[in-house]
Order: C-alpha cells, then structure tokens, then sequence
C-alpha cells in the first residue's frame, strides 16, 4: 500500500467515525435569540429571582442571545399573567414565572385568567419558608411568638407576599395547628420580596414569612433572628429549628415553574423546552440552586400539565379550610 492511499484510508476512516458520532450524538438545539422573562411581582421576591438566575444561566451556557427580566406587579401575580396572555399569544419569545401563590391568587381573586390559559413549559425549583424577626424584636423565640398569637391573634402582625401566598398560608396553617381560627390573623400583604423585607426589618410588622433562598442572608448578616423553616426535617448545614420539632406540625414547600403564552406554535414551544432542560443541566444553573438553596424540582411540560391540575384541587382544598375561598 503507498503512503497517499495510506493517508486516503485515514482520511475516509476518520470521516466514518466523525459521521456515527454525530449521529449518536444528541442534537444541540436550537439557540433563542431573544427572550423576555416576566416575573408578575415587583423586584426582590421568589419570582424576579428566578427570572434573573434564568437570565444569567441561559446566556452563560449560551442558550440564548439576549434575555430580559420585566416585572409585573399586582394582585398575586394575577395582574401579570393578564398581560402576558393579552400581549404575548402565539409568541414564542416569552416566559413567564409562575408558582404556587399564584395559583392561590387566581382562586382567591376568582381571576378569569388561568394557569389552564396558557402553556406549561416546566417546573423548576421548590423552596422552603422561613420565620424571622429583626434582631432587635422583643420576640426571642417561637414560642413567644406562639404565645402571643394565643393570647391576642391580632396582636401579632405577619408580613409577606401577597393575599393567598405561599407566605399567606404558612401563617394560616401555623393558626390552625395551634388551636386559633385562621381566620382572625393579621396578615400584611406587600407585592414584593423587597417592599415585604423592608417592613418586616423596619420593625412594621411582628414576623416576617418568606422563601429560605430568598431571605437566607438574614440567618448570617445580623439583622434579623430566623425563628423556623417549614421544612420536614432540619435542612443540612442549615442551622434553623423547623416548625415540627418545636411542637407546631405544619410543613410546607413552595414551587416555581415556567409558563409559555397561549397558541405558541409547537416548533417554538420545543425550542423553549430544550433551552430550559439543557439550562437545568448547566453548572451556571447547578451553581444557582446551590447558593439559593433551591430544591430541584424540575419537571419536563407534560408531567408539569398535570401537576398543575392537581396542585390547583390542593390549594382551592387549603384555601378553603383556611376561609381563604369559597
């Protein structure tokens, strides 16, 4: 054999084994060349940091060409999600944040617009809510706080998002487990995780309820004393009471999940769920859940279908034992 029909046999050899790879391989996908995340609340909550982590993520792993975060507050979200399906139908370059408190607004403001008006794309994350006091409140523990709930319900305050939140019912739930009627508390409600923050350390309200990833730094800065996580045992590494092993049996998770608008068409559709499976396999992503102490809960769009209808039975089930809904 010469050297040039040697060097011919590489060749042909080397584009064989180039050629099943690539077959074996799956494909990339497609890049989103632009994408608009609305997160319904203000700046600061659950939502808008989801949305802004999604941005960071996706163009780190170079899912996406250009990515911005718009925030619609109002009404539990419910105001946004008006506006996205109004504004957005059959466009296939944004996604908005949902979760669990707005599918409780929904129910609560009886919202003519559902999660059933537009498309799933997937779950995401699930997080914990914690209780916490600024550092300098007369309420040293929970127990303290109990106590005064007993002796007065409206006495104690409870700051957090808005009315049927995941915050909203955490405090409920609380109530309830200790013998007082939910009915009767006085909670706060405020559009935002920033607006909700600065009351609750300006001293404007008794407690403050709010997701662990969101609040976390309270536990190490000084300002506030984190009284509980609605966890179901102690999280690891994470130093805070859950409300069970101090008598209260309440345990509680919040959700987070990705909506696309209605009549999308399903080319478009699966560009954006491939964008969002890869982006939850990427260490930009895998980074974020670490430092916000997210839980994976990531669902591909047709278990997320179901999963909303069943969850939407659960919180009209909850809202209802809570005098939340009718």
């Amino acid at each position: 054999m010469t050297a040039i029909s040697r060097r011919m046999l590489a060749g042909l050899l080397g584009a064989a084994a180039f050629a099943l790879t690539s077959a074996a391989a799956p494909p990339a996908g497609a890049q989103v060349k632009s994408l608009e995340l609305i997160a319904p609340a203000n700046p600061g909550g659950g939502w808008d940091q989801t949305a802004r982590a999604m941005q960071t993520a996706l163009q780190q792993a170079g899912l996406a060409a250009s990515v911005q975060v718009q925030n619609i507050a109002g009404a539990g979200g419910t105001v946004g999600l008006a506006q996205f399906v109004t504004s957005k139908k059959r466009r296939g370059d944004a996604i908005l944040v949902a979760g669990q408190t707005l599918q409780g607004a929904i129910i609560t403001h009886k919202s003519p617009v559902t999660l059933n008006d537009i498309t799933p794309v997937a779950r995401l994350v699930g997080e914990y809510e914690i209780l916490f006091v600024p550092a300098n409140s007369p309420i040293k523990s929970l127990g303290d706080l109990l106590a005064k709930l007993k002796s007065d319900p409206g006495s104690v305050s409870w700051g957090g998002g808005s009315i049927a939140s995941t915050d909203h019912i955490v405090a409920g739930l609380i109530a309830k487990a200790v013998g007082v009627d939910p009915a009767r508390i006085n909670y706060i409600a405020h559009s935002g995780g920033g607006e909700a923050l600065g009351a609750i350390l300006g001293g404007h309200v008794t407690v403050g309820i709010g997701g662990y990833g969101e609040y976390q730094s309270l536990t190490t800065d000084g300002k506030a004393r984190v009284l509980a996580i609605t966890s179901e045992q102690r999280l690891p590494g994470v130093d805070i009471p859950t409300l069970r092993e101090q008598g209260v049996d309440v345990a509680f998770f919040n959700w987070r999940g990705l909506m696309a608008p209605p009549g999308i068409r399903d080319a478009d559709l699966k560009v954006l769920t491939d964008a969002v499976a890869r982006m939850v396999a990427s260490p930009a992503w895998k980074e974020t859940m670490a430092k916000r102490k997210w839980t994976d809960l990531y669902q591909p769009a047709g278990e997320f279908a179901a999963f909303i209808k069943e969850d939407r039975a659960k919180m009209e089930g909850v809202l209802t034992d809570l005098g939340l809904a009718k």
